[in-house]
């Protein structure tokens, strides 16, 4: 494999992060503030929803990325699943921190999953119905909790990132 392609999947690799991450930072410290100003009042709700249901496409889509540019990055890197299947490679610092990596990135898609598909579509169909009623509310910090949680597991993940491409500090 040429090394072009894989400075090329790198890129796209850290491109994918830093949209899915730097969205998820615009979300949770610019939009969700916003929309709690008394001024946007009844559009809080359309405005969460048009620029959620954006953001979830996008999301996923980094995901995609993710997958195939982790993946080739890997081989390249002479890692294939041959090596995968060993217990020496999990032992060795890189595996463990692929490990933990990688666990992080899968409680990623799945809080996502249950967020984008379950709390997300639950939380505005009771804002929509009653936006000020305790169920409302209570799904509403869910829906938020979650994004938090997942900001910070992303934000880990990439120190994570770093340490495999630089080098394990210990």
């Amino acid at each position: 494999m040429r090394q072009e392609f894989y400075l090329f999947s790198v890129w796209l690799h850290l491109i994918a992060a830093m949209v899915w991450i730097g969205g998820t930072i615009f979300l949770a410290a610019v939009l969700v503030p916003a929309i709690r100003r008394p001024e946007v009042g009844t559009m809080a709700s359309l405005l969460i929803r048009l620029t959620a249901y954006r953001f979830r496409w996008i999301a996923w889509l980094c995901f995609a990325v993710f997958l195939l540019t982790g993946i080739f990055n890997l081989l390249y890197r002479g890692i294939g699943w041959q090596a995968l299947a060993q217990l020496d490679f999990w032992s060795s610092s890189f595996g463990a921190v692929l490990a933990i990596k990688l666990s992080l990135v899968l409680g990623i898609v799945a809080i996502s999953a249950v967020h984008d598909f379950f709390i997300g579509p639950r939380t505005l169909a009771a804002w929509q119905a009653d936006a000020h009623g305790p169920e409302t509310m209570r799904l509403r910090r869910k829906a938020v909790q979650f994004g938090r949680l997942n900001l910070i597991l992303g934000l880990v993940a990439s120190i994570l990132g770093v340490m495999l491409v630089r080098g394990v500090p210990w």
